[in-house]
């Protein structure tokens, strides 16, 4: 990629030297995640209470004996739109709010989520999670949104060398892949070699 030039050296004695890399810890940050601090979804929940009122309205207006013929007709067509349009707003509204919980406690396990806390983004995050769940449900602006959050939270490895952030390496696993592989064949030949002794 064009224009972000080598990484900076750490030991370089140079006047316009840039600031060290944050080290966020590889197994990324413990204990539970903050308190979601957003309302639900202000919209969504409006569209709902209104598609319940209109299907309350449509299905009193059933109970007229006075409706007749066409009108009776019109009406009862009117309140199984009104009672699909709520149960799926409801089943909708109902799963934006699990996922929401689902990626806000992901998101708090990351490494990120150490300079975060750091830093009291707490509400940034929520942002994020609210248009990144909104964008996974079809949202094309919504995915706009999150993008640009996503760089700003340092979600991708570009944003994360903006921010001067890196995960710190993994010591044990370094050593584990380190280590060489133990010669002696394969596991039948070792029991043969222990039991003729």
């Amino acid at each position: 990629m064009g224009g972000t030039g080598p990484a900076p050296n750490p030991n370089s004695r140079r006047r316009n030297a840039t600031l060290p890399m944050t080290l966020l810890p590889a197994g990324g940050r413990t204990g539970e995640a903050p308190r979601w601090p957003l309302l639900d979804d202000v919209s969504l929940t409006a569209r709902c209470e209104g598609a319940r009122r209109l299907r309350d309205e449509l299905e009193l207006a059933l109970l007229d004996p006075e409706l007749t013929g066409r009108r009776r007709t019109a009406a009862q067509k009117g309140y199984d739109a009104a009672l699909t349009e709520s149960n799926i707003l409801e089943k909708k509204l109902q799963a934006q709010q699990a996922v929401e919980a689902e990626l806000w406690e992901g998101l708090w396990a990351l490494p990120q989520a150490v300079a975060w806390e750091r830093l009291g983004w707490v509400r940034e995050v929520a942002q994020y999670v609210r248009w990144k769940v909104l964008a996974e449900m079809g949202d094309l602006d919504a995915s706009k949104e999150a993008r640009m959050l996503a760089d700003r939270l340092g979600l991708n490895p570009l944003a994360m060398l903006r921010l001067r952030w890196e995960v710190s390496g993994d010591e044990v696993a370094e050593q584990r892949a380190a280590r060489p592989a133990r010669r002696g064949g394969d596991v039948r030949s070792r029991l043969r070699a222990v039991g003729e002794e």
